[in-house]
């Protein structure tokens, strides 16, 4: 169900990472698809899910130097025959990690977990390899961040400065694009929304096993393995619920 919320984050993350590279903002005064004669921006994109997939669309869009890390080597190969040449992919290790991010001029976080805290996988001593005035744009803030030095922050007030490095953090991203995040939320919601009506939602969650995927709390019990393990509640499985 939140998978156009991540399509949409992932294509701000390029937006919101190229304004942040301008000098005025505090970036490198880079442009991500260069000029004739000027070598592109090099764009950094750890993890190559829903989020990584849109954001490497969009830079590769641009012209950018497109690079993408996962762990899952069918991902991996997906990516490579979908971007063909137009991207490169690199088995996310933390020796190619770290060089990868220290050559970047935009790094995208794009690493979730999902239920869970995201991995800090960039860590703040990685950040004196990387060059002064680069980017980092954190997708994964919404659930805690994937790089050590990362903090919530505000459309309003988006990015901060720490060692040089510029930091674009903003929780709830889609919520910028408040008219495109709406509607295609509701392309996907609505539909179970009226299985729900129709039906009455035990009967409905009984019916589809990836709705009632869905439920995380009900009446004070916490339904959701990963939630209830990271807040420390008991966990109780949803066919008890809807038995």
């Amino acid at each position: 169900l939140l998978k156009p919320m991540s399509q949409v984050a992932g294509r701000m993350s390029i937006q919101a990472g190229a304004t942040a590279l301008e000098k005025a903002q505090g970036g490198r005064g880079v442009l991500l698809g260069g000029v004739p004669g000027v070598m592109p921006g090099k764009v950094v994109v750890i993890g190559g899910g829903v989020v990584g997939w849109n954001a490497a669309q969009m830079a590769v869009g641009l012209g950018a130097d497109v690079t993408i890390l996962d762990r899952d080597p069918e991902q991996l190969e997906r990516l490579g025959m979908y971007f063909e040449s137009r991207a490169k992919t690199r088995f996310s290790n933390k020796a190619n990690l770290a060089e990868s991010v220290a050559e970047a001029d935009l790094v995208i976080g794009a690493v979730l977990v999902p239920g869970a805290a995201a991995p800090k996988l960039v860590t703040r001593a990685m950040l004196a390899s990387m060059k002064q005035g680069a980017v980092l744009v954190d997708v994964a803030i919404d659930q805690g961040g994937c790089f050590e030095t990362s903090h919530a922050t505000t459309h309003a007030d988006p990015t901060f400065i720490i060692d040089g490095i510029v930091h674009y953090c903003v929780a709830n991203m889609p919520g910028a694009v408040a008219r495109t995040s709406t509607y295609a939320l509701n392309n996907v919601t609505l539909p179970h929304a009226l299985r729900i009506a129709d039906l009455g939602w035990k009967a409905a969650l009984r019916g589809n096993p990836h709705l009632a995927e869905g439920l995380n709390v009900h009446a004070g019990q916490v339904t959701y393995q990963a939630i209830a393990e990271e807040l420390g509640y008991p966990y109780v499985a949803v066919s008890n619920i809807l038995d």
